[in-house]
């Protein structure tokens, strides 16, 4: 058994602790408390600042860690997912696996345990899966219409299998049906399937820009035209749209439940909202990726009023400046505020959706909050929390984890920016 101690300990799953404790053994919280009420221990080590529960990144590609020089090559959005195309064949299944591991070194340095990991390219899979990190490796469904799934049906149940029969980590398996513009209707109905055939989850993007709404409507705009360049054959452009909005259409493909959650989740609007609550839907927002994108602002406010619920995802180097998801707080913070949110909790509802609203996202009870039985991950921020432990993690935790607990190894890191 270890015992880790810290001034003030937030437990997300019960009251801030001044001057706390949390026991570890065999990789397991086995107490969280008073550090006078903690067991006797040989094994302790005392922290300074706040101790809380492993920061969750419910949406992230691990894979694109090496793609950084896109964050700042300033291409618009439909010029900026392009380059994708044309790097992704150039990289080697070792460049793959390397750029994995970097994502996941990084997540560890900024106190971040656990992930929604969208995987791209089959050979980034086996290095999610065998990383100490817990959550969900989604693999990626992209540019595939019907024609294309009669070929790889086959192929994508043989790696789902694959994959759940030599997977002895605690990192879960799931699909990520990529967009309503990059996949079939036909295709997305067939992954929804076979996703609930296997029992595992569903992670797909969700309308993160406008283009993506005008071709759902309408059947035009630059994602049309990518379809008819590419020959693909998608429902909707042929169809010249649907008339309604992605998130109706992503309910009428069977994408939306309670075990599933969207990323980004931009552009919705009221009846939207109303959509995803009534399914149980999960938002993993990404304030930063929106903004280098150009992507739009997702209704914080709203979402928070409404009682949606809402994860925290940084998306990938290629769109964000680091895997911090502490990083994601306050520009979140300040999108709230603009919108009307009168601030009043708001700090404790941003810290709560970067640790128990990712778990909740990916199913998961045994990580985002320090409780007795849960995943021993731990993360420690050198800030000042015995006022007001919520606000000054929003206010100051970005690139100030001070070390990490992933499954009861501790790292200690030197402080990042």
């Amino acid at each position: 058994m270890h015992i880790f101690k810290a001034p003030t300990v937030v437990p997300i799953a019960s009251d801030v602790i001044a001057n706390g404790a949390v026991a570890v053994d065999e990789g397991k919280i086995v107490y969280v408390g008073p550090a006078d009420q903690a067991p006797e221990c040989d094994d302790v080590t005392e922290f300074t600042g706040v101790m809380m529960p492993g920061l969750v990144n419910a949406h992230t590609h691990l894979c694109y860690s090496s793609f950084s020089d896109m964050y700042t090559n300033e291409k618009e959005f439909f010029e900026w997912i392009q380059e994708f195309a044309r790097r992704n064949p150039t990289l080697s299944d070792e460049e793959w696996r390397a750029s994995v591991q970097a994502g996941i070194d990084e997540s560890l340095r900024h106190g971040v345990t656990a992930v929604a990991d969208v995987v791209s390219p089959a050979p980034a899979l086996s290095t999610v899966l065998s990383s100490e990190l817990a959550g969900v490796a989604y693999w990626e469904a992209c540019l595939i219409d019907n024609n294309g799934w009669e070929q790889q049906r086959n192929t994508w149940r043989d790696v789902l299998t694959e994959s759940r029969a030599t997977n002895n980590s605690a990192m879960d398996v799931g699909i990520s049906p990529h967009t309503l513009y990059t996949i079939g209707t036909g295709v997305a109905k067939s992954l929804a399937e076979l996703a609930r055939t296997f029992e595992i989850r569903l992670h797909p993007h969700l309308a993160e820009t406008e283009h993506e709404d005008l071709y759902v409507r309408h059947g035009a705009g630059p994602f049309a035209f990518m379809a008819r360049r590419m020959g693909a054959e998608f429902e909707i452009a042929a169809n010249g749209g649907e008339g309604h909005s992605p998130t109706v259409q992503m309910e009428k493909s069977r994408l939306l439940g309670s075990d599933s959650h969207v990323a980004h989740g931009v552009h919705v609007d009221e009846d939207d909202r109303k959509i995803l609550l009534k399914n149980e839907t999960a938002v993993a927002l990404c304030a930063r990726s929106n903004k280098r994108l150009g992507a739009g602002e997702a209704p914080v406010a709203a979402y928070r009023a409404a009682g949606n619920k809402v994860a925290i995802g940084t998306d990938s180097r290629a769109s964000a400046p680091d895997l911090d998801v502490a990083g994601e707080w306050m520009p979140l913070k300040r999108l709230a505020l603009s919108q009307g949110d009168t601030g009043a909790g708001l700090d404790e509802w941003l810290v709560r959706a970067a640790t128990e609203g990712g778990a909740d996202a990916m199913g998961r009870s045994d990580i985002g909050r320090l409780v007795e039985g849960a995943r021993a991950d731990l993360a420690v921020f050198d800030v000042q929390g015995s006022s007001n432990a919520y606000s000054a993690l929003v206010s100051d935790a970005a690139g100030r984890c001070s070390a990490t607990v992933v499954a009861g190894r501790l790292i200690k890191h030197e402080q990042v920016s």
